[in-house]
């Protein structure tokens, strides 16, 4: 009776557990089934007059064609992997014609103007905006190092022009190209683009405006809710159309704003790759390579060599280290990984021959791009014709190349070095550069990590290698 008992109890069990799974069975698939459409719901927009000009794209998972594993993204010019950016694009739901960004209000060396090109475009990919004018690179002041407001140069000053506008085509061919503004379609002549400011565009609770972005998954919509505003308080046409366009410039200074980890590793590894150097700096960059695996042989370094950076110039900040403390860490450390053969990078020349005198009681022979290449006389003339900066990134092309690289924080030069050669180690997957680490086995990056924004550590968090 008892064991009767207990079995009928059992079956009375196992049929209401039956009749429970049946019924959430059915519930599963009578919401798969409308999976799809709330999808489509959830980003749809809606049809009025206002909005019917507005692109639509859905977003779908990548296929990656290319075997990324294989492909050395230390290079300074590596295959430009265009999925994660189109990935990204194709996150965007909506695009707007009329829309368009100018991302020309950048300065500095190649690390600043680089990264800032970089963090305007992909605002204005966040943006929807389907218009991007081709960016100006604003050079440095020919008289001073210092002097960092210079004369407008043409894309093609530092980059590639033909490989950006290919690969931007590629990824996102959601966005058109304007090679000038006058090249607007219906922009007014006398043309005064709005210049907004990422940092007033959600709070970020903090005191430092150098406090990375908070609100990168909202700032489409707070932009949005600007551009209406503003619509309405200056009587414009909205949204933004071909016929009555909306213009919008970045400020000076935006470059470290976006933090770079929130679009994934493998975006934060490619990404960089839009912006190739143009191709006769890396001409020249390999050339020195090769032309310094032969005293590097010769110096008993078996054909191997260590870059570093001195950074020194009159337009270094004041509480970046100074000569003293940069030469004696970047000598102990070669002098401890056995390196005999120094390629030097530095624009200042005075302490670029210190530094190789105090190298030779180390045992240690330096160079530079200009010792390099006397004996090169065609490509000596090909370089003396570029400017400062395009000659800086005739270096990094060298660095990129070395066995190994010793840089200083907080130069973005440096820090942009390491983390790109930082890529060797797993390419499209590699995890992120351990900020005031001893470095990887393939650089170190000397210089003081004890406050936050006091010695810049948010430019790790913001730069695309």
């Amino acid at each position: 009776m008892v064991v009767k008992g207990i079995s009928g109890h059992i079956m009375g069990r196992h049929n209401a557990l039956v009749v429970v799974f049946s019924l959430l069975f059915a519930v599963a698939s009578i919401w798969t089934c409308r999976v799809p459409i709330m999808s489509s719901c959830l980003y749809k927009q809606t049809t009025s007059s206002a909005d019917s000009s507005r692109l639509r794209v859905m977003s779908v998972p990548p296929s990656d064609t290319l075997n990324v594993r294989t492909v050395d993204m230390s290079k300074a010019d590596s295959p430009f992997i265009t999925w994660p950016l189109q990935r990204v694009c194709k996150e965007t739901q909506t695009w707007t014609p009329g829309l368009v960004f100018i991302c020309d209000n950048n300065s500095g060396g190649i690390g600043n103007i680089r990264t800032y090109i970089l963090v305007c475009i992909r605002y204005a990919i966040e943006a929807g905006a389907s218009g991007l004018v081709l960016p100006r690179i604003m050079a440095r002041d020919t008289e001073s190092l210092s002097g960092l407001f210079g004369d407008y140069k043409p894309f093609d000053y530092m980059f590639d022009e033909a490989h950006f506008r290919e690969s931007l085509k590629t990824a996102c061919p959601q966005i058109s190209i304007y090679s000038l503004n006058k090249d607007i379609p219906n922009a007014p002549k006398r043309l005064r683009p709005v210049e907004i400011h990422p940092i007033n565009f959600g709070k970020r609770g903090a005191c430092d405006k150098r406090e990375l972005s908070h609100h990168t998954g909202r700032w489409g919509k707070l932009f949005w809710e600007w551009l209406e505003k503003t619509a309405e308080e200056e009587n414009l046409v909205h949204p933004p159309s071909l016929q009555h366009p909306r213009i919008i410039r970045f400020q000076w200074g935006v470059q470290f704003n976006w933090p770079t980890w929130k679009d994934g590793p493998e975006f934060v590894a490619t990404y960089g790759g839009l912006l190739r150097f143009r191709s006769d700096i890396l001409d020249i960059g390999r050339k020195l390579t090769q032309y310094m695996r032969e005293p590097a042989g010769k110096s008993g370094g078996l054909n191997t060599f260590i870059g570093m950076h001195l950074r020194t110039e009159n337009d270094a900040l004041v509480s970046w280290p100074k000569y003293e403390e940069q030469a004696a860490a970047y000598l102990e450390r070669a002098s401890k990984l056995k390196f005999k053969a120094v390629y030097l990078a530095t624009g200042n020349e005075t302490e670029a021959q210190r530094f190789a005198q105090t190298a030779e009681h180390h045992g240690m022979k330096v160079t530079t791009k200009h010792k390099l290449l006397e004996e090169h006389h065609e490509d000596q003339k090909r370089m003396s014709e570029l400017t400062w900066d395009q000659q800086a990134m005739i270096d990094y092309v060298v660095m990129t190349e070395a066995d190994y690289f010793l840089g200083v924080n907080p130069s973005s030069f440096s820090i942009g070095l390491a983390m790109k050669r930082h890529l060797k180690e797993d390419g499209l997957y590699t995890r992120p550069w351990k900020i005031g680490s001893d470095g990887d086995s393939h650089s170190w990056v000397i210089g003081h990590y004890d406050d936050y924004y006091k010695n810049d550590l948010y430019m790790y968090e913001s730069i695309w290698p």
